[in-house]
């Protein structure tokens, strides 16, 4: 049984026991007694609409993961899913194509929930340069384009780091939202070549992605952008990755690029 499936009160108890809580825990949080979190869990209370929405705020619940909650209690979903091309969308595709644009000549991409590639600027079609084309077909997956050995890896000076990078990140993604789809591409990932457990990896402060550009090795720290306080299931689950030079070299190399 997936969980949407299962009952509202089933769905309550998963994710106060993902996130780690007691029934004491999320009743302080939500402001009810202790019992009535019990009630709910059972089904010997039936949850208000407002509950619900008090509730999957304070675990922290993925905004699709509410709805399937909602729906399970027998309410419509509260939080609307539209593509970045219908019309509400509007102000959201115009604000990532600003900072894409913005972030030329540096790399910067757009992915979603499951890291494919929504959209990118120019510059990131320096660092997919020699990957198979099938890799490259849409919808392209981002961290499979970065570590199969017929995309970016053969040309990832720093493989082994990167590759425990990403599947940490993975890892805690995988944790915030339990994602399925994730789990398969987190076990594909693991079965590529070229990496080493994250605890053989070495401590870092910050991992960089340094990779071969022609006869030039460039070097860049990336950062992670989403959109605050989102009351949309696609905006919540958008990210904008933007990639700064990591050394004197790689930015005096972009800069002749402009």
């Amino acid at each position: 049984m997936t969980r949407a499936q299962q009952s509202v009160g089933d769905q309550i108890r998963w994710w106060r026991g993902h996130r780690r809580m007691t029934q004491l825990d999320l009743a302080n949080r939500a402001e009810v007694s202790t019992r009535h979190v019990s009630f709910l869990e059972t089904g010997r209370s039936r949850p208000t609409r407002a509950m619900l929405l008090r509730l999957g705020e304070h675990l922290d619940i993925p905004l699709r993961e509410r709805n399937s909650m909602l729906l399970a209690a027998g309410f419509a979903p509260a939080y609307p899913e539209h593509a970045l091309t219908d019309v509400p969308m509007a102000i959201v595709s115009d604000a990532i194509r600003t900072i894409l644009a913005a972030h030329a000549p540096m790399p910067a991409l757009v992915v979603d929930r499951h890291w494919h590639l929504v959209d990118a600027n120019e510059t990131v079609a320096l660092l997919t340069d020699g990957a198979a084309a099938w890799l490259l077909e849409p919808p392209v997956n981002v961290l499979r384009l970065s570590l199969h050995p017929e995309g970016m890896a053969p040309r990832i000076t720093n493989l082994a780091q990167w590759r425990a990078h990403v599947l940490h990140r993975l890892d805690r993604q995988i944790d915030a939202t339990d994602d399925t789809d994730l789990r398969r591409l987190r076990t594909e990932l693991t079965g590529y070549p070229g990496g080493v457990d994250a605890a053989e990896a070495g401590p870092a402060l910050v991992v960089p992605l340094r990779v071969r550009v022609g006869e030039r090795e460039l070097s860049f720290l990336s950062t992670t952008t989403v959109f605050g306080t989102p009351l949309d299931v696609a905006v919540s689950e958008l990210a904008i990755e933007t990639f700064f030079p990591a050394d004197a070299a790689t930015a005096a190399f972009l800069g002749t690029r402009q």
